[in-house]
């Protein structure tokens, strides 16, 4: 997780062809959930299946990847787990 943290923070996500902004602010914003020990967030995607570009990405930090829910609206979803406490918070910065 730190390698992805790191790869956030220097843009190299970003920079990544076709993602644009989306898969990093999606994952500079995900949350954590303590019930299930899972990462969540929302993501603007129009791939089918959904995840198809980024999962290769995706697959280097998480395991597994999967879809909750294809058709969201994107305030919704967020507004859905705002609560959840930040992935970030999980992550030592020294580890």
């Amino acid at each position: 997780m730190l390698e992805l943290r790191e790869r956030l923070d220097d843009g190299d996500i970003a920079g990544m062809v076709p993602f644009g902004r989306a898969m990093p602010t999606s994952l500079t914003d995900a949350r954590f959930d303590p019930e299930t020990g899972e990462a969540v967030w929302v993501e603007e995607d129009y791939c089918s299946p959904p995840l198809a570009m980024e999962r290769p990405v995706l697959e280097e930090y998480f395991d597994p990847v999967s879809v909750v829910e294809e058709h969201v609206d994107e305030a919704a979803g967020w507004a859905r787990i705002d609560d959840l406490p930040s992935l970030w918070e999980r992550v030592p910065n020294d580890a």
